[in-house]
């Protein structure tokens, strides 16, 4: 286990590295309900870019300690940093981290077991997978303290529909799990007490799946979406030509023939 930048001793981040290639990292500001401070974003970065680098690891799980997931941005520190130049280096220190969640190879799951809000929220949308417990809840509040949330709604806009988005963002109301399921923010809801037994079950469906597949397959996905219709079929047909070619594919169609479980080597 790494550990990256601390606050008083304690890692700001807690990694957690299995065998079969999950590797969980656990938000660790619990006493601050996890909110992204610069230092907390410096340190999520870090571990998001070694990990990426990283064959061996094939997904990876966002967790919070304590009983919130992320509450978001520091307000004490960025009342303490009043300057427009600040406030520019931290949010562009934010959506660099949130553009390196959909760079990297691998899929990234949230794990929602508590709030999430404002650019905790934006995290939730930012990954590519979530699930939440029953008790979760999403908001978007900065409005609330005269701040719309500009670049959580990015993350919101892409996820969701246009007014559920807006909704959410124009009010800061909180929505419960179910809701959040329904608009689009997270995958699967579940009791807070089966939480891990989900997360885990689907690490698991994505882990049993080609590693090469799973990493052209994100890579495409996430660049088509800013694409014309035209552009993205060309690019797509493009980037399954290539898939066709690797030994994985070739694995998976002859063993789905042979009516045998495929034997991937994640090439």
């Amino acid at each position: 286990m790494t550990q990256p930048a601390a606050t008083d001793f304690a890692p700001l981040v807690l990694r957690d590295d299995r065998a079969d290639g999950l590797t969980t990292l656990t938000l660790n500001r619990p006493g601050q309900f996890n909110s992204l401070s610069r230092d907390m974003l410096t340190a999520l970065k870090a571990e998001l870019d070694a990990i990426a680098a990283c064959e061996a690891i094939r997904v990876v799980v966002i967790a919070g300690a304590g009983k919130a997931f992320c509450a978001g941005h520091d307000l004490k520190e960025m009342r303490g940093n009043h300057s427009k130049e600040f406030m520019q280096a931290l949010f562009r220190q934010c959506g660099e981290l949130m553009l390196a969640i959909t760079q990297m190879p691998q899929p990234v799951i949230a794990r929602v077991h508590g709030i999430a809000t404002a650019a905790g929220c934006q995290l939730v949308s930012m990954c590519d997978l979530a699930v939440a417990a029953d008790v979760a809840k999403f908001a978007v509040s900065g409005i609330n303290v005269g701040l719309f949330c500009s670049t959580p709604a990015v993350g919101l806009a892409r996820n969701l529909g246009r007014k559920a988005a807006l909704e959410m963002l124009l009010t800061g109301d909180f929505i419960d799990a179910l809701e959040a399921k329904v608009k689009g923010l997270v995958n699967r809801v579940v009791p807070a007490d089966a939480l891990d037994a989900e997360v885990e079950r689907l690490a698991q469906s994505i882990l049993a799946k080609s590693a090469v597949a799973i990493r052209m397959g994100k890579g495409m996905f996430y660049r088509q979406l800013e694409m014309g219709l035209s552009e993205a079929y060309d690019y797509a047909g493009e980037v399954m030509a290539c898939n066709m070619m690797s030994e994985d594919a070739g694995e998976g169609i002859d063993a789905f023939m042979q009516k045998r479980k495929p034997a991937y080597k994640g090439c």
